[in-house]
Order: structure tokens, then sequence, then C-alpha cells
């Protein structure tokens, strides 16, 4: 069986049967306040999970719902470690990033043990790299799905603001060795780069080999140094991500070298200040807003808890959800109003979200953008 993809461009019915046992016994009769969802996630605190943080405190409220969270600084012990945490806090359900495919094969081979429900958020399991591993999720009672990203996409929108504002020699930074989010966002950056130096043959781009900065803004600015010592002619800088603190520490790092303006930046995960830094040059465009992203696994985790959505088994649910773009202080401007200065989505509605199908929630997911957040505030 293919793997599903739900999103605006396909959805699929459920199919398959039940592989490991029955729905808990709790399913369909637990009251909501008896409800506790387990978050696993890299960090509560930094600048990207800090707002997955705002929009899943105010999914609980309100549908009056626990929630109880274990950051694990992406460290393959304690992403493996946080889901036995979770599961033996009660939680009955869990939503978990950062997770590698192989932590994943652990992760779902508890919560098959615990009967506790599992979805993925800003990740998916690879099929082609890990058929086994994705098998074990498709054939789980309990693997609810992935929400997650068009990261190919991504790097090469991204690299691609690059190209077009006239830089050629670009720096990369990535975060982890290994991670499937950030191999994704680097094949994008490669084949944007691969494209423009097809199309323009006299003038040509490169993209350098990745510096790796962890998930800290020192790592972050120790990487933007090594970049710039190593190339002095060096006019673009991609962060590609890591929940923003490896991007704040390579903006410092180009400001103490007195080369903000020169060396163009963008990134992925939008940062609090990024209007500002978008009209100061410091800051070239940025993918982002996508801290809802973890909001639909959460939506997810909650019906199957509640015995509304079922039969997991034999199928693999995965949502596709969207970037948004800014390159300038003007598309800045309405994300701010209607993502930052307010969530996107009101109490009313997060209570409507968790009743709908899982199809409804995927078409609900693959709809949000600055004008859809716009027209439903009005």
């Amino acid at each position: 069986m293919k793997r599903k993809l739900i999103s605006a461009v396909l959805t699929a019915s459920m199919i398959g049967s039940m592989a490991f046992g029955a729905v808990p016994a709790y399913a369909n009769d637990i009251a909501n306040e008896d409800i506790t969802i387990g978050v696993s996630i890299w960090s509560s605190t930094d600048v990207l999970g800090s707002q997955c943080k705002l929009i899943l405190d105010a999914a609980a409220e309100a549908l009056g719902v626990n929630v109880q969270y274990v950051d694990q600084g992406h460290v393959s012990e304690q992403v493996t470690a946080s889901v036995d945490t979770l599961c033996a806090a009660g939680c009955q359900g869990i939503i978990i990033c950062n997770s590698a495919d192989s932590e994943m094969m652990s992760a779902i081979n508890t919560c098959n043990n615990e009967g506790v429900y599992l979805a993925q958020f800003f990740r998916i399991i690879s099929e082609e790299a890990n058929p086994d591993i994705y098998e074990l999720a498709k054939m789980s009672d309990y693997y609810v799905g992935a929400v997650h990203e068009n990261e190919p996409e991504n790097g090469e929108k991204l690299v691609n603001i690059l190209l077009d504002k006239g830089c050629r020699d670009i720096g990369l930074i990535g975060w982890e060795q290994g991670d499937a989010t950030w191999l994704g966002r680097w094949q994008g950056y490669q084949a944007g780069v691969e494209a423009w130096n097809e199309a323009h043959p006299d003038d040509q781009a490169v993209l350098s080999d990745p510096q790796y900065a962890g998930t800290t803004s020192e790592g972050g600015a120790k990487a933007a140094d090594a970049l710039m010592q190593a190339d002095p002619n060096i006019d673009a800088i991609i962060p590609a991500g890591g929940g923003g603190e490896p991007l704040q520490g390579a903006i410092s790092a180009i400001e103490k070298a007195g080369k903000t303006g020169e060396i163009a930046v963008v990134s992925t995960d939008f940062l609090p200040d990024l209007g500002e830094r978008l009209g100061n040059g410091s800051m070239a465009g940025e993918s982002g807003g996508h801290y809802c992203d973890p909001l639909f696994a959460f939506m997810m985790v909650y019906n199957a808890i509640k015995g509304n959505y079922t039969d997991f088994g034999g199928t693999f649910n995965d949502v596709l959800f969207p970037y948004l773009y800014v390159a300038s202080p003007e598309d800045y401007a309405d994300y701010e109003t209607y993502f930052v200065n307010q969530l996107p989505y009101t109490s009313e509605e997060l209570v409507a979200m968790a009743d709908q199908s899982l199809e409804e929630l995927a078409q609900t997911a693959a709809n949000l953008s600055i004008e859809d957040a716009a027209a439903r505030a009005k």
C-alpha cells in the first residue's frame, strides 16, 4: 500500500485493519479533563518552540485537556527517554519532535506496548530511507500520523530569494547531521542553485559545504565565523534552521564582522523581530509561520484518544502543512498582525477544529495562510 498523502492537493479515505490490538477502553468514554497529551519537543523556550507552546496551550485550554511538556534538546537518548517519561506520567497520547527515524522505532514500540497514541510534528518517517520503520508506523494501531512541511520546496524557494537578490557565493549552516528535515532543506538549496546555474551559464552561483551549528546561538555564531573566514567573498549565508537560535547567532556574528547588509541571510523559523531585520538588511527573507504544525498533530492525537479517529493499522496518515514566506517589511506586516499580535485561531475555532474529520483537519491545515487568518479575523 502506498503512503497516503492528505493535503490540499490530495485526500484519501482511511483504510486498513487493526494490527496490534483493540482501541483502548477509555476511548469514547474519557472526559476531557481526564485527558493528558504529552509533548516531546527539542525546546519549549526557544524562538520556535515557545511559539509552538503558545498554540498548544491555547488548544489544551479550549478543549479542557491537560498538556505536559518534556524538553529533550534533540539528544537521541533524551528523545527516546521522553516517550517513556510521558507514558509513565499517564499521558494517553504524545506528539513528538525532533525525532529521527531511528528514534521513532523506539517511540512507536513503546507506545504500542503502552497503548498510547503517537503523532509526529515537523517530521515524517522516510519510506525510502527507512522502509522497515515506515512499515512499523503504518501497521501500528497507535501511530496516528505525521504533520510536516515540504522541505525540498522550502529550501529551493529560500535559495531563489537570494539568487534573485544577486547573491552568488552562498554559505550554508546546518544543525544536526542526518536530521531528516535538514537533509530535505539541503536538497532544496542544492536544487535551486543547480537550476540557476543551468539557466545562467555565464552567471554561476556556488553553495558551500555545510558548517554545523547544533541548536544554539553560540553554534550559529561559530559556524558563520568559519564561513566568513574560509571565504572572504561570501555574499549570503543560510542558517538552515534548528529552532531560531543558530540564526540569531549567525546574525550576531555577521554584525560583529561589520558585514550587515553585505551578507544576505535567509532562514527558516521566524524571529520575533523579523520585520525590523528585513528593514535594516540583517535578513533578506525567511520561511516560517509554521508554529501551528504541532497543533494539528495535537488534534489528531486528541481525536484518537476520544475514539473519533480509528483503524490506523495498515495506513500512514501524512498531513502536509504550508510554509509562509516573507522577503520585505511589507510582507511581514500582516503576518505580525494575525500570527504575532494574536494567534491565528480563536478558542471557538480550536473547539470546532477538534470536531473535524481527519480529512477536514488536513484541509484546514493546508488552508492556513496570512490571507486565511485575516479573513477569519474580520
